[in-house]
């Protein structure tokens, strides 16, 4: 189904059956077809009294609507809910904001936030804050400085500290942790809080630029001050340590284990791919056996850095193994990762893994992707007038 005027989208919302919030935020997690997206959160966008869960919800659905391509879709979607009496509570406006950030709309988030009083929603630094962070989402780092310099003076409000995290990502996303820096010192001589999340930015910024000292000495200054320092700021160190093996990473693992704090799956990607790029696959295999079995939510990364070098290492079929559990997990990784699986199942004359994988992945990637996998096919001479039934891939699949 594909929607193409704003009357049928918003007849649609309008008559989807009802559905609990818990199961549609379940739902749009696995769900990429934009237009099912659409049905899931329009059964909760009415009735749904959890602000933060409609928020969530209507996010995600715009996410999916932003990979199809569908902008027009979105401006309806969005621009209908400012009929809506709740308009005039500003965290229900600065939703549309940063939805329309997510999409890459920055032109529309503006044009929301100046609409402020037309629809008599009351203006604070939260809304000033969504529209940051829109720039942001849009990638339109240049103007987050702009807006700093010219908002608060035109609206009489004060940055606050979240405000001041935004412009600090908006440096660091444009390879400028130095304006990072200097706006930590403009911090401290105003006297506003310095988060352990802003400076993690900054660290994570010096690191990609190859500054080990300087990141170094800003996770010193991190420790100095008394930051609550959290599983992502380890996260950071441990996704650059310099000489990048894996004993380094394990060490930090178990630093963090000795002052109190779980590592998640980043943690545990980061020790996976340092295996292996260190050749040491029997051990990335057994570490990724050992967290399935102990109930660690896997990400896409895991499947995407297992699938990825046991391609470069030609075990094909353990690579095939892998991604069933990616189906199972609901977390199946990117195209690219996938096709060169497909073409290593190929060339072993594995034709038919090669076509399960592809008529899963039909089901489970956005609608705009189906063209790449049928050049796939075609170029694997892989399509055939009827496909065999085969043993469904997405079944649980014990890898051993």
């Amino acid at each position: 189904m594909s929607i193409s005027s704003s009357t049928k989208l918003i007849r649609q919302l309008s008559t989807a059956p009802s559905m609990s919030i818990s199961k549609a935020k379940y739902k749009l997690r696995t769900e990429h077809d934009p237009d099912k997206a659409l049905q899931i959160y329009s059964s909760v966008s009415d009735h749904c009294s959890n602000h933060v869960s409609s928020r969530y919800a209507q996010e995600l659905t715009v996410q999916r609507l932003a990979k199809a391509q569908r902008f027009t879709d979105i401006e309806t979607l969005i621009e209908a809910q400012k009929k809506d009496p709740k308009i005039k509570q500003e965290q229900f406006l600065c939703t549309l904001i940063r939805c329309y950030g997510k999409a890459g709309m920055y032109d529309h988030a503006i044009n929301t936030y100046n609409q402020m009083e037309e629809l008599g929603t009351p203006r604070t630094t939260a809304s000033f804050n969504a529209l940051l962070a829109a720039c942001n989402h849009s990638r339109m780092f240049d103007n987050v400085p702009q807006l700093f310099d010219e908002m608060p003076k035109k609206y009489n409000f004060i940055p606050d500290k979240v405000s001041y995290g935004i412009l600090v990502k908006s440096y660091c996303k444009k390879g400028e942790p130095e304006m990072g820096l200097k706006t930590l010192k403009e911090m401290e001589d105003k006297g506003i809080e310095i988060t352990a999340v802003t400076f993690t930015t900054i660290m994570d910024s010096l690191y990609k630029k190859g500054k080990i000292n300087d990141a170094d000495h800003v996770w010193h200054e991190m420790v100095k001050k008394g930051c609550s320092i959290d599983v992502a700021a380890y996260n950071v160190r441990i996704g650059h340590v310099h000489s990048n093996q894996p004993e380094d990473v394990k060490a930090l693992i178990e630093e963090m284990d000795a002052l109190g704090l779980i590592p998640d799956m980043i943690s545990y990607n980061h020790l996976l791919t340092s295996y292996c790029r260190n050749g040491r696959m029997d051990e990335a295999m057994k570490l990724y056996k050992d967290l399935e079995a102990n109930g660690y939510k896997m990400k896409a990364a895991t499947f995407r850095i297992l699938i990825s070098y046991l391609c470069i290492n030609g075990d094909f079929d353990m690579g095939y193994a892998v991604f069933k559990r990616s189906v199972f997990h609901n977390k199946i990784p990117d195209f690219e990762t996938l096709k060169i699986l497909v073409e290593g199942l190929v060339a072993k004359k594995n034709k038919k893994d090669a076509k399960g994988l592809i008529r899963t992945v039909k089901k489970k990637f956005p609608p705009n992707v189906l063209n790449a996998w049928k050049k796939v096919e075609e170029e694997l001479g892989l399509i055939s007038q009827q496909s065999s039934p085969g043993t469904p891939v997405d079944q649980p699949t014990v890898v051993g």
